[in-house]
């Protein structure tokens, strides 16, 4: 196993050979505004679909090592795609949530780890953008950087509070991106006298407390059967101080800059950067099925297995599947961040429907692929075929906690209650 402590300075590492599992060799942890193409009315999602040749040419690469390769990252950092929500005073692209989600289905379509790695980095730095202090802005985005910051917001760690900030520690697992982020953010339960601080809605407190990587040690231990190149290592972060502008809480943050989209909260961004990720794998599946059927012949079969009765008749079925879900995860995304963006606060309904629509639409990726998977036939032992990784990619994405089926028990109560208030036997506009 891995076990690598990264030195320097400070987080400004820059062309370091980065030996082993720990980080992606050749790269800048930090960008500056400069670098990048011109943010004013960038297409993010037309430029996501342009990096297909170089995310493909290099998604074997990704998985042999464990991480994005250095042309990968640099052709994301290039185009501005890990910034994309982040507020363009920042330096960022300043789009919404939707845009974000869409450019990562482009990213999946071509590479799911690929994909995976950009959903978590995007998710994590624009998080740090949105609801970290003065300080800690200063520190990541000041002097025209920007950052790409990764780690695990669930609370594997353990802080206590003192003058100024907190001290902190812990072990964590699934840092996805990792490898080439410069900040590391990791979920600390907040301790009093050796029990979790307790919220006035009777959840513990959990404080996400952002380091320099430097400050984090890599301990490797990701060798999954999917998503191997996203680099989701194990870390830890030792104890140390974190000053209170380089921390939020989970559950309670209000934005301190970018505007009223980030009311809708660490739980919207994440699961729209998820949905974005099974989406593309369940199109590229689709199409790569039809491109393999349409030559593929079998014992029985008195032409192209693409031309059978069968076959097109199941095809059709989870093509269909697959308009819905993805059309409804679009629509109720959608419709949370217009609400946002007019300083609408959304509905309990509103927000079960973003975990409703996630979670459903995981489990339709599922079935959708499986069918791909069936159908493709010899294609899917070789090992290093699309439809083989779409396969292993998939099998690992649905196992996330964000897509666990108890958000559906979760959930019920507000949705149920929509049609109770109808008289038409619909709900709200969400769905009517």
């Amino acid at each position: 196993m891995l076990k690598e402590k990264l030195t320097g300075a400070d987080n400004q590492a820059t062309g370091h050979s980065g030996a082993g599992r720990g980080l992606t060799p050749g790269i800048n942890q930090n960008s500056t505004i400069t670098e990048l193409r011109a943010a004013d009315d960038a297409d993010y999602v037309a430029r996501a679909w342009d990096l297909r040749e170089v995310i493909e040419r290099e998604a074997a690469g990704a998985e042999s090592g464990g991480t994005l390769s250095a042309a990968v990252v640099g052709a994301l950092r290039e185009n501005g795609l890990f910034w994309i929500s982040v507020p363009r005073a920042l330096g960022g692209g300043g789009k919404g949530i939707v845009e974000a989600m869409s450019a990562v289905e482009a990213v999946a379509f071509a590479d799911g780890s690929t994909g995976w790695s950009l959903m978590a980095n995007q998710g994590a730095t624009v998080t740090a953008a949105a609801y970290l202090g003065d300080q800690a802005i200063e520190a990541m985005f000041g002097d025209g950087k920007l950052p790409i910051v990764a780690g695990m917001f669930g609370p594997a760690g353990k802080s206590r509070q003192i003058e100024g900030g907190y001290q902190a520690a812990g072990k964590f697992a699934f840092g996805s991106g990792c490898a080439h982020a410069g900040w590391i953010g990791s979920g600390m339960f907040v301790m009093d006298e050796n029990r979790p601080r307790m919220l006035p809605g009777g959840i513990p407190e959990v404080r996400v407390c952002f380091v320099p990587r430097n400050n984090v040690e890599f301990l490797g231990n990701w060798n999954p059967p999917g998503l191997v190149g996203t680099g989701s290592y194990d870390y830890a972060v030792a104890d140390q101080f974190v000053s209170q502008d380089f921390t939020f809480e989970r559950t309670t943050i209000e934005p301190k800059r970018g505007g009223p989209l980030f009311t809708l909260g660490l739980a919207a961004i994440g699961a729209s950067g998820h949905a974005g990720v099974v989406i593309g794998l369940m199109r590229r599946a689709l199409t790569e099925i039809v491109v393999i059927t349409s030559g593929k012949k079998r014992p029985g079969y008195p032409g192209p297995v693409g031309e059978h009765d069968v076959f097109k008749h199941q095809f059709t079925l989870h093509e269909a599947a697959y308009q819905a879900a993805r059309n409804y995860a679009y629509r109720v995304f959608t419709e949370a961040e217009t609400h946002a963006l007019e300083g609408t606060a959304l509905t309990p309904e509103q927000r079960e429907r973003l975990r409703q629509a996630t979670t459903w639409l995981h489990q339709v990726a599922g079935e959708v692929v499986r069918f791909c998977h069936l159908w493709a036939g010899s294609e899917i032992v070789k090992k290093d075929s699309p439809i083989s990784r779409l396969s292993r990619d998939m099998a690992v994405a649905t196992q996330h906690v964000v897509v666990d089926p108890i958000t559906l028990v979760a959930g019920a109560p507000a949705i149920m209650d929509s049609w109770r208030k109808s008289d038409k036997g619909t709900p709200n506009r969400t769905v009517g």
